[in-house]
């Protein structure tokens, strides 16, 4: 979620997109293709890739070397990590995610898209809608990317027939019907020839729509907007800061980053998970004073009263929906690990600031990425697997649902014995029983 801008005909604010779709779709050459002709790129780094391409054998310029940045990245042709890129036009900035395809890397493509306000799931022309799309589609609505938009890519290797676009956009939309997907639209492109991509193409004059840059310039988002709506504010606490020596020593602030809603001088507010109440006596950033403190800020916040207040814990709006403070956890479940997801399966659980030990009480269902449909005999979760999963904590967790705010709804499961994550979760439920582990 970006700060609110005062969103103008000239300056549309921050768009985060993320790319997603099956491998070689073209995800790396679509955000070459948009660096490229929106002059986003220095000379030397076409010449570059340019020298790179002849090298190749290539008859053309490889644009997905301008994004596919590891070395093993550019000698397999694929895209491994999470490539960010960023640009500009005169009416908005953009931050570009440019995700995997292969289904082994989908977790780098889950963090990709978790904090992007556009999801481009782009599709081959002459193969159409694969698993991968479907899987990567499903993932986009369960993470609730605000918009999301087709882009069928290789138009120009079907001959640019209308058909194949209408039969594969329409496809696409009765799948994405049947998911929680607010707004979707479809675009015909060819990144390599760079048809519809920044400027309209004369070579489907069948399309109307304009060209995908138009679309993403012109999207609206909360952000851009202003608006928060009645937000409720929630604060996740990093770091106590209490100076012992010098002219601050009596200071006490409590610095972090406001992670949903706003924050002002006077306002009432409640420490969670142990429920004290008192008012914000300031705001500071860099030694200045604030008035207010919005979405995305990192600030440091001063309470009133002296209240007891460690890292992990979360500074709310008193009375304004107040987050839940629990020990079980009901929450939909992506698998990020080769080893299963099993019932009673011990791992580490990392919510917005806090850590704690989780157990897997149970799965209740999984999610068929085809049918749509959920397997309630399921009890474990495969590499790649969505699935309904319920987990015991060894300590309270001050949370939201996931539909209501994303960031303090959201949390990554993580392997004790070799810190690695295993899974991304969005939680959907709470209860209150008190569990011990």
């Amino acid at each position: 979620m970006t700060t609110p801008s005062t969103a103008t005909d000239l300056d549309l604010g921050i768009l985060r997109v993320a790319t997603a779709g099956s491998v070689d779709d073209g995800k790396s050459t679509l955000i070459g293709r948009l660096l490229l002709d929106s002059k986003a790129i220095f000379e030397d780094q076409l010449e570059a890739v340019e020298a790179t391409s002849r090298a190749k054998g290539h008859d053309h310029t490889d644009l997905a070397l301008l994004t596919d940045g590891l070395r093993s990245e550019r000698e397999q042709g694929i895209t491994i990590d999470v490539a960010y890129r960023y640009f500009s036009t005169p009416r908005r900035k953009f931050i570009l995610a440019d995700t995997p395809g292969h289904a082994q890397y989908t977790r780098n493509m889950v963090t990709g898209a978790s904090t992007a306000d556009l999801g481009l799931v782009l599709v081959d022309a002459r193969h159409g809608i694969t698993e991968q799309s479907r899987r990567h589609t499903v993932l986009l609505s369960l993470l609730q990317v605000p918009h999301i938009t087709l882009v069928v890519n290789k138009m120009d290797l079907v001959g640019y027939d209308e058909s194949v676009f209408t039969q594969i956009r329409d496809e696409f939309e009765d799948f994405a019907g049947r998911l929680d997907v607010p707004t979707t639209s479809a675009f015909p492109i060819s990144a390599l020839a760079g048809d519809n991509v920044v400027t309209p193409s004369d070579a489907m004059p069948w399309h109307s729509g304009g060209s995908l840059l138009d679309h993403l310039e012109t999207v609206e988002t909360a952000s851009d907007l202003g608006s928060e709506g009645g937000v409720p504010s929630r604060f996740p606490v990093q770091y106590v800061i209490r100076p012992q020596q010098g002219e601050y020593r009596d200071y006490r602030g409590y610095a972090g980053r406001v992670e949903a809603g706003t924050f002002e001088v006077g306002q009432q507010v409640v420490v969670l998970p142990s429920g004290m109440r008192t008012t914000i006596a300031g705001i500071d950033v860099l030694g200045e004073e604030l008035e207010q403190a919005v979405t995305s800020q990192s600030v440091v916040l001063r309470l009133a009263d002296d209240v007891d207040v460690s890292r992990g814990d979360l500074v709310a709006g008193a009375g304004e929906h107040e987050p839940e403070v629990t020990r079980e956890l009901t929450a939909t479940v992506s698998w990020m690990a080769t080893g299963e997801l099993h019932e009673r399966q011990k791992l580490l659980l990392k919510h917005t600031t806090r850590t704690v030990r989780a157990v897997v009480q149970g799965v209740s269902s999984r999610l068929d990425i085809n049918s749509l449909e959920r397997d309630r005999d399921a009890s474990t979760l495969e590499l790649n697997e969505i699935g309904s999963v319920t987990l015991r904590l060894s300590q309270p967790l001050v949370v939201d649902p996931y539909a209501d705010i994303r960031s303090t709804g959201s949390f990554i499961l993580i392997d004790p014995a070799t810190g690695a994550t295993v899974g991304a979760g969005m939680i959907s439920g709470t209860h209150g029983e008190d569990y011990a582990i």
